[in-house]
């Protein structure tokens, strides 16, 4: 028995607040390892064996999502499934179908591959390491769309990416965040990092950004898990940020075992990804940055059903409904931990988002030091989207110039190599 995974399903078990996990209706055929000649350039045979992938259904628009951890995570795949659903409660003539818990690399690469050749009209692969094997089937399958969720990739004709301004909301996170330390005669908060990639980073350093904005003292440490979902891994981590003396915990990891540990603690929390994660601990539980993936999904759907559609960066914001912060949006009152002193600030920066009069590029506006001290963007520099994404050597899309590649003035921690 794998004794971590064991682990980690007590764990879930325990948070209460994660969904049950649901399993295609479609009829499914499981898939044995493709027939590969051994090359070192060439992609090696795995087993498949346990993976269910699902038939298309006759006479409609078909979608197949693949999912990097299980669709009950109460996060990232959670808020992903969610949208699925959306797309298709608000299109009868599209069905949808899912792979969950599915490997990035190898075995992302072969079941997607399985995906494109039962011939779905669109795979959305929902994961970053799924990348570069969504170019690689794309040329392969020139019939079939692919989307491709926080990536940069792209072609001309059927592969194009989607993520959105999550910044935003991280950066307005942040500031309630720092807020709830200034109120507690506290300096510090606490971060949990899943993986080192440009995606994490500035979405740290936003966060970080907005925290100075109403605690200039505060400083923000970071742990590092290596993983997107690992439960035992992320509890471990919180606990670690609250016995150094953490006052707020914030997480960027798809499960809301951060909550929990920070709520046991007697301490303050903000959740990540999905509009439930503040459910492990509603008491000691801040706030949320959420995705909102239905709204993007349908709309997407549709270009590509009228046959307008053309791959892209994508990058909705929340003008597009495409993420939201829990507590702050229309019909929602923030929650009981959220300092009275800082909505006020909160809800206008939000309607300045709403309107368009504040980006992700003023918030990342000069002057900005990283946390060695240096200059990096003079007063009045600001950045641009490929340096948020830190694009270099890709194709169609000009360098950074100012990469965001560093952790902003007031992190603590090092970015692993």
């Amino acid at each position: 028995m794998n004794w971590k995974r064991f682990a980690a399903f007590l764990v879930l078990a325990a948070i209460g607040s994660l969904a049950g996990c649901q399993k295609p209706a479609s009829p499914t055929t499981t898939l044995g390892p493709p027939q590969v000649a051994p090359n070192a350039n060439v992609l090696q045979p795995v087993s498949l064996s346990k993976y269910k992938i699902p038939e298309p259904t006759a006479g409609k628009f078909n979608v197949a999502f693949v999912y990097v951890g299980p669709v009950g995570d109460g996060g990232w795949t959670y808020a992903h499934d969610q949208g699925r659903k959306f797309l298709e409660k608000e299109m009868p003539d599209v069905a949808t179908a899912y792979v969950e818990s599915v490997a990035e690399g190898a075995e992302g690469e072969q079941v997607i591959r399985s995906l494109a050749r039962k011939k779905f009209d669109l795979i959305v692969a929902a994961s970053f390491g799924y990348m570069d094997a969504c170019e690689a089937v794309a040329k392969e399958f020139p019939a079939v769309k692919f989307l491709h969720i926080s990536g940069f990739k792209k072609n001309a004709t059927n592969f194009g990416n989607m993520f959105g301004a999550m910044e935003d909301m991280k950066y307005l996170a942040g500031m309630i965040a720092g807020a709830r330390a200034n109120a507690d005669k506290s300096a510090k908060i606490g971060y949990i990092a899943p993986m080192p990639i440009p995606e994490v980073i500035r979405l740290i350093d936003a966060a970080a950004l907005g925290m100075r904005a109403s605690c200039p003292a505060c400083k923000m440490e970071v742990r590092w898990v290596n993983s997107w979902f690992d439960p035992v891994k992320e509890m471990d981590a919180a606990k670690s940020l609250l016995d150094a003396g953490a006052d707020v915990v914030m997480t960027g990891n798809d499960t809301s075992g951060p909550i929990v540990a920070a709520g046991k603690a007697g301490k303050w929390s903000t959740g990540y990804n999905s509009d439930n994660a503040c459910n492990g601990d509603p008491a000691h539980c801040l706030t949320t940055p959420y995705w909102n993936w239905g709204a993007s999904y349908v709309r997407v759907v549709k270009e590509m059903k009228a046959g307008a559609w053309k791959p892209g960066d994508d990058y909705p914001t929340v003008k597009d409904n495409a993420v939201g912060l829990l507590g702050c949006m229309a019909g929602q009152q923030p929650a009981a931990g959220v300092p009275t002193a800082i909505a006020p600030a909160i809800r206008e920066k939000l309607a300045q988002m709403n309107d368009g009069k504040l980006t992700r590029f003023d918030i990342f506006k000069g002057p900005l030091k990283d946390n060695k001290g240096a200059t990096v963007l003079a007063a009045g520099q600001t950045l641009t989207q490929e340096d948020l994404e830190g694009i270099k050597g890709v194709a169609g899309r000009p360098d950074c110039t100012h990469c965001l590649n560093f952790f902003v003035d007031g992190v603590v921690g090092e970015i692993p190599k």
